[in-house]
């Protein structure tokens, strides 16, 4: 498969009971490629809450999409990401928790971050010789909604806003809801999902994606944290 964009996202793992529910809520599974029904919870309409997020899979992202730079190929970036995978270690967190972010609920770490955004700004800054610069009508819709001066830095060095210390780790789980529609989104995923989640949790892999011609992101392989 050709992609257009890669990107270097935690993935949560496959086969696990939060991971299974999560990846059907959104309706999108990154490992296999496949649509998959969403669970029937509460009446709500599961598609159209997580219609924005679904292309992207569940994942929290590490290093934003980008093109890769002319001269470089995937199997470049491929070995890049073994090398930076191979010196960072594990990182282990208390657990997760739904949050609100803005008018998007996600999944946010519970316990001391510092290693974590440590990971993060590792891939920002190890693998930005790959990235393309973005264009102008790119950056221009990064703008739309207003970046501090942090912000707009980090868009034109890094080519994204939120990144190094403006990095938040979270796991999306829906698009931007209407106020009055929160709470009870809220309360099933805190019925469904919150049960399931690990305590402690463990980030112990990154993963390399693609994204197709139609804009879905794929699983391309698994690197372990082994630094």
């Amino acid at each position: 498969m050709t992609f257009t964009r890669y990107a270097i996202y935690f993935a949560p793992p496959h086969g696990v009971a939060w991971s299974r529910f999560g990846t059907s809520w959104l309706g999108w599974d990154m490992e296999t490629g496949e649509a998959l029904p969403h669970p029937e919870v509460g009446g709500l309409d599961i598609a159209a809450i997580t219609a924005t997020p679904r292309k992207y899979g569940l994942h929290a992202t590490m290093k934003p999409p980008m093109r890769l730079a002319e001269g470089c190929s995937q199997a470049d970036l491929e070995t890049a990401c073994a090398t930076l995978a191979a010196s960072q270690a594990p990182v282990t967190l208390e657990g997760l928790q739904l949050a609100r972010l803005g008018r998007f609920l996600a999944l946010r770490p519970l316990g001391d971050e510092s290693a974590l955004n440590a990971l993060a700004a590792a891939c920002v800054r190890d693998l930005d010789p790959f990235r393309a610069p973005a264009p102008e009508a790119e950056l221009e819709r990064r703008r739309a909604n207003g970046l501090s001066p942090e912000q707009e830095q980090n868009l034109l060095s890094w080519g994204y806003p939120y990144v190094l210390d403006q990095f938040r780790f979270h796991i999306t789980l829906t698009g931007k809801l209407p106020k009055p529609d929160l709470p009870a989104v809220e309360a099933a995923l805190q019925a469904h999902l919150i049960p399931l989640l690990p305590a402690p949790f463990a980030l112990t892999d990154l993963a390399l994606m693609g994204e197709d011609a139609e804009g879905r992101f794929h699983l391309i392989h698994r690197y372990a944290l082994t630094g």
